[in-house]
């Protein structure tokens, strides 16, 4: 008679996150740790994992049928540290790493065929860590730097970008030069430990069994972060999976953040000839008559569609927070905090910042009028004004719209418009200081990324094809002056300062708490380990490390109607 055989599964019933032990009847025996099966949990048929083996009991019920594969057994202690990480029901992470539908049979993996030996005599070197590259500089090279020196190790390469766009195109350039690629899309080919996977976030939690390294481009891009709970980040999975079998870790940035230039990094050769030509034109001392582009602008409009590019000109109208600025009407200065230099907003029959630092009578610091200007027009309306301007037609852009409609010469759009246009002559941010006076720790950074990111389409300085052009109130502004001159030391130096100060990563951690009750718990976190803030119905927990506050948090019952998001 065959040993009874039990095993413990957690439940896709989120709310429920805790393990439950069920039999393996013999019919299913090949039931493997981290399977999919269907199982009764209070009379209800529910789907499951495996997650590890128990001790058999006559009280148990059995496993109901099996449903195929999930993650393999050698991830699972990566997925309950990922749980405990950021404070999530195990489930949540064994769904990401899970298929979006049943998988009951698995392909051969192809061994990883070694580069072209005229391929690997151009290489760059690049050891595994942080690689600062300019915005211009083609990243493949780390990507087939990492392959060759992991190609004779067991294992998957993982490799992350920040969009599925990039890496599509990147699968391509991949395979055109031997590599044997499975994509995001392709749950089968990870499973089976395909040589190589490309794709988005989700990859870093790809279901491959062994790795044999990881690159991750564009580490600091946001969109590497996941917007909803659990707010995971692919470098903070990719790093621990690294650590945990021994494999090397090759992350990109345009500007390394403090969280990884404290720890050192490397840098491109002559990094500043790779960041674009940058043109900042102030719009205080521009005719308020102009329209939405400032006369300078709209010259350098009308030469890039004298040039061949089937698109010339982008313009970038991006909305941040909640899209609006004051200004003085008189001498055109920004309406700005005295103590943060954010943004101020009106509040009833006053403005303040977001934090509310000061409430004050809605008069300009700088000349004392009492006239103020709102900074605030949509995309539907800033393109009847453009195309009035330039007297042209103008396509529109935006996350929402059909992704092969086709496009005039000039394109206005949010930063969706960077996965549609891949090369132009020109493009102009129309209002710079939505992203130099977002109210948000990363403001500068994001200034800094956007300009990155329009670099690509209209290349760097050593290649003098095309610039950025950013319309700004700000035109002292360092962040201006670094962009400019092609050199981040001393604003690098001022955040990694900045952060210290602050307690922002890597210098402390920090949770944000929503929902009904929110405050009530926050209240009884506050003590000597944990510093608590509230703005709006937002509270911010702020510890002097990720276990301190997550000690602290997990040490008092939280309502079901509060949502944690740890950092």
């Amino acid at each position: 008679m065959t040993r009874p055989r039990a095993v413990r599964v957690v439940t896709e019933v989120a709310a429920v996150d805790r393990p439950f032990d069920y039999l393996v009847p013999e019919r299913l025996e090949p039931v493997g740790i981290g399977d999919r099966v269907r199982v009764d949990f209070n009379h209800r048929s529910v789907r499951a994992w495996v997650i590890e083996e128990a001790a058999p009991s006559d009280d148990l019920k059995p496993i109901a049928k099996w449903l195929g594969f999930g993650p393999p057994a050698e991830m699972m202690e990566l997925l309950a540290w990922a749980s405990e990480r950021w404070y999530a029901p195990l489930a949540r992470f064994l769904v990401s790493a899970s298929p979006s539908r049943l998988v009951t049979s698995l392909p051969v993996a192809p061994p990883a065929r070694p580069l072209e030996l005229g391929i690997v005599e151009r290489l760059p070197v690049y050891e595994p860590g942080i690689i600062q590259l300019a915005p211009t500089s083609d990243p493949l090279g780390v990507v087939l730097a990492a392959y060759h020196a992991t190609s004779t190790l067991p294992g998957t390469l993982l490799v992350v970008t920040p969009t599925d766009a990039w890496a599509r195109r990147l699968r391509g350039r991949l395979e055109q030069r031997g590599c044997d690629v499975a994509g995001s899309e392709q749950w089968e080919r990870m499973r089976a430990g395909w040589p190589v996977v490309v794709g988005a976030r989700g990859v870093a939690l790809a279901p491959v069994a062994r790795l044999a390294g990881a690159v991750i481009l564009d580490v600091d891009d946001e969109a590497l972060r996941s917007d909803s709970i659990p707010t995971w980040h692919a470098f903070d999975v990719l790093a621990e999976r690294c650590r945990r079998e021994g494999r090397p870790l090759w992350a990109s940035s345009i500007l390394p953040s403090p969280r990884f230039a404290v720890a050192g990094f490397q840098r491109e050769p002559e990094l500043a000839a790779g960041w674009p030509q940058l043109v900042a034109v102030d719009r205080r001392s521009s005719d308020p008559h102009d329209g939405v582009l400032a006369r300078d602008t709209l010259d350098a409009v009308h030469r890039a569609l004298r040039g061949p590019e089937a698109v010339a000109v982008v313009v970038l109208h991006q909305r941040l927070g909640r899209g609006r600025l004051l200004a003085c009407a008189q001498c055109h200065e920004l309406y700005r905090c005295a103590i943060c230099s954010q943004g101020e907003e009106e509040v009833d029959d006053v403005v303040a910042c977001a934090d509310g630092h000061e409430r004050r009578a809605p008069f300009c610091r700088s000349c004392g009028s009492t006239r103020v200007k709102r900074l605030r027009q949509g995309v539907t309306t800033f393109r009847r004004d453009l195309e009035a301007q330039i007297g042209r037609s103008v396509s529109v852009v935006t996350a929402s719209d059909p992704i092969d409609a086709p496009l005039d010469r000039v394109v206005l759009g949010t930063e969706a418009v960077f996965q549609r246009v891949r090369r132009a002559t020109l493009v102009v941010i129309a209002d710079f200081d939505q992203y130099l006076l977002a109210p948000r720790e990363s403001a500068r950074r994001q200034a800094i990324t956007v300009v990155g990111k329009a670099g690509r389409l209209v290349g760097g300085r050593r290649e003098g094809r095309g610039q950025v052009v950013v319309q700004t109130r700000r035109g002292e502004d360092v962040v201006l002056g670094s962009l400019i001159s092609g050199s981040f030391d001393a604003l690098l130096d001022d955040e990694i300062e900045t952060a210290r100060v602050l307690g922002l990563a890597p210098f402390g951690a920090a949770a944000t708490i929503r929902g009904e009750g929110a405050k009530a718990f926050a209240a009884s976190l506050d003590g000597p380990r944990v510093r608590v803030s509230v703005a709006d119905d937002v509270v911010v927990v702020r510890a002097t490390d990720s276990e301190t506050l997550l000690s602290e948090i997990r040490g008092h019952p939280r309502p079901p109607s509060v949502r944690v998001a740890v950092e």
